[in-house]
């Protein structure tokens, strides 16, 4: 069986299709010439990631494709009841991205609240000038022990992010529509050692209410989850993250938020408007800015990788 990995695929994860039988194309098609190099080259499977989309039409047009791997945890970008009532098989990523995902949340926490998104805007501009002004003018930063982080989507990144936060002595409360009042979290270390560390869940007016900062871990969704109305009932000063996904902030009221003070600093690695984020959003002093690589460490490549590769052989096998 031939497999195309149209967004690519660790050296480990290929290995293990290979060691499996199947022969791995590794190639990007452009999303107008997919269906033609599925049907020329008779592909069994596709593996993508969000920059590929497998639509109704291409699911018609291409009659020797069986499967569909998606790199993500969600499928936002599949036709799946489609895929699905055709006779395709759709498989996903469950928690391999998760730690990723979680580790850049505080790489954009643990900046901004000391403030190095700017200082590392302003030192190679101004530091050999202005050192001692730059020194005051970011002296002011705050530490995350003993603060509360809201998590709206307690999904897999969601629960690491909790971990983490757990460690640093943050309190943690949560909202999900599939939880109830409490959910448990085990917390392991790096001698083998876990307790487990039950975590408040509360209404998402409680959690805007409660929370320092905030961080969404939820899937697309059909309208904005955070807008004008959502960023009133925040504390004044809340740090915000969304490394989730584009569309579920409304940009232009989390730019009011933070001109009026409402949000005092956010990170952002998703976008409305991606691959063309909005210039106010580039320039702003108060974000702190990824272009969507939230999953994307050596490490997280590999667990995908190798998960896929797991579950299109049982798939197929």
């Amino acid at each position: 069986m031939k497999i195309l990995a149209n967004d690519g695929i660790s050296e480990s994860g290929k290995a293990t299709l290979e060691n499996a039988g199947f022969e791995v194309i590794v190639t990007k098609v452009a999303q107008e010439q997919l269906d033609s190099f599925i049907n020329d080259e008779e592909i069994n499977a596709i593996i993508i990631k969000n920059t590929t989309e497998i639509h109704a039409e291409l699911i018609d047009n291409c009659p020797t494709l069986k499967l569909i791997a998606n790199a993500s945890t969600n499928n936002d970008n599949v036709d799946v009841i489609y895929a699905e009532e055709a006779g395709l098989q759709v498989v996903n990523i469950s928690d391999a991205s998760a730690n990723a995902v979680a580790e850049l949340v505080f790489a954009h926490l643990l900046g901004m609240a000391r403030y190095l998104h700017q200082a590392n805007r302003e030192m190679p501009l101004e530091g050999d000038v202005s050192f001692n002004a730059l020194k005051s003018q970011f002296s002011n930063g705050t530490e995350l022990r003993g603060k509360t982080l809201g998590i709206i989507g307690m999904n897999a990144a969601g629960q690491q992010v909790a971990k983490l936060a757990l460690g640093l002595g943050m309190k943690v409360v949560a909202f999900d529509v599939n939880f109830d009042n409490t959910i448990t979290i085990p917390v392991e270390f790096f001698n083998g050692e876990i307790i487990d560390i039950q975590i408040d869940m509360l209404s998402s007016d409680e959690l805007l209410k409660e929370a320092h900062f905030i961080s969404l871990h939820l899937s697309a969704q059909e309208k904005h989850l955070i807008g004008v109305k959502e960023f009133e009932k925040m504390k004044d000063g809340v740090g915000f993250i969304n490394v989730a996904q584009g569309g579920l902030v409304d940009e232009v009221a989390l730019i009011n938020a933070i001109e009026s003070g409402k949000v005092k600093y956010a990170g952002l690695d998703t976008f409305e408007n991606q691959p063309n984020p909005e210039i106010q959003l580039l320039m702003n002093p108060e974000l702190s800015l990824s272009p969507n690589i939230a999953s994307y460490t050596i490490e997280a490549q590999h667990k995908i990788g190798t998960e896929l590769a797991d579950k299109i052989i049982n798939s197929l096998h």
